[in-house]
């Protein structure tokens, strides 16, 4: 079997502040292979973008990883000084952030912030580079690249922009790209190009994403396999179409039921009751015990861990043998 590329294992993330420690990512363990689309989806709140700002090592202080391991082909990345993981970024991983004007100088044309990019992390010359920039925007499906490799950020669209983006991440070929929510400003017919172009890149680079998103729909297209995380955990993960088709979490389930389909008449939509919880308000047990219709006592007071159901991994205690011997026993 090949290794995966990215292996997190049992990742935590804690924001000491003055009222305590807080824990935003909460004992997180998944792997991404080669080639392969991860998508990471759940409501705001639930630690999507703290797991990939993590593994990328752009936590805002004073976030820190306090504990768990984030291994990248192999070797432990979680605790590297500043400089190299600085190399790294880039280089074996790239990032795609959510509003690329965040991520774009306004002072500098977008030829000059890919040249920077690639000559910073290949051994090319800065005429080769502009040449490879060139490359690049052709390869994102920007038209003209001669000619628009020399404007400004302002001077094109939003869908443009976020092409330039994914243009900077590959400047460096590299083999894991950080996705946090490079369709959400976009309208929908520009986000089904975006994540088309996505799936591209993969097939033809070999390049593995995880892909940082709130919308289902994007995960349906875009991901091989997809963690659903609710308050810093991961509740579900498996193969797209089976957690999809199959929601085996009482939260999953009630996610997937609150999509509209063209296929049902309904009038409401499933509706998840309460809220997520706050950092400061975690409830003991499983995390999703007081919004749960199926939940039962051993949820408020114990922490389920993942359990192996048909090829996904399930958080939820309603999966343990020995609570199908309850039931069984109490029927």
């Amino acid at each position: 079997m090949t290794e995966p590329l990215l292996q997190v294992r049992d990742l935590v993330v804690q924001f000491p502040t003055r009222r305590g420690t807080l824990t935003a990512v909460d004992g997180v363990s998944f792997h991404i292979d080669p080639g392969e689309v991860l998508g990471v989806v759940g409501e705001s709140g639930a630690g999507k973008s703290m797991t990939g700002a993590a593994v990328i090592g752009l936590l805002e202080p004073p976030g820190r990883i306090a504990g768990g391991e984030i291994l990248l082909e192999g070797q432990p990345i979680q605790n590297l000084p500043y400089e190299a993981m600085r190399r790294i970024r880039g280089r074996k991983i790239g990032a795609i952030f959510q509003d690329p004007l965040t991520s774009l100088n306004p002072l500098y044309s977008v030829g000059q912030q890919l040249v920077e990019t690639i000559v910073t992390h290949t051994d090319l010359t800065p005429t080769r580079a502009r040449a490879r920039a060139v490359e690049l925007l052709a390869e994102v499906g920007i038209p003209a690249p001669e000619r628009r490799v020399d404007q400004y950020p302002h001077q094109f669209s939003g869908g443009m922009r976020q092409r330039v983006v994914i243009a900077l991440a590959l400047c460096a070929n590299p083999r894991l790209i950080i996705a946090d929510e490079p369709t959400t400003a976009l309208d929908v017919s520009i986000q089904a190009q975006i994540i088309a172009l996505l799936r591209r890149l993969c097939r033809e680079h070999g390049t593995a994403v995880m892909l940082v998103t709130h919308d289902m729909g994007v995960i349906a297209e875009t991901a091989d396999r997809v963690a659903v995380m609710y308050a810093g955990r991961i509740a579900e993960i498996g193969p797209v179409r089976q957690v999809i088709k199959q929601a085996r979490h009482p939260y999953t389930i009630g996610l997937m039921g609150s999509i509209p389909t063209i296929a049902q008449d309904a009038e409401r939509l499933r509706q998840i009751p309460g809220s997520m919880p706050r950092l400061t308000d975690i409830p003991a047990g499983c995390a999703f015990n007081p919004r749960c219709e199926r939940v039962f006592e051993r949820c408020r007071r114990d922490r389920p861990e993942p359990i192996d159901v048909d090829g996904s991994r399930v958080a939820c205690w309603l999966y343990d043998p020995s609570t199908a011997q309850r039931e069984a026993a109490d029927a």
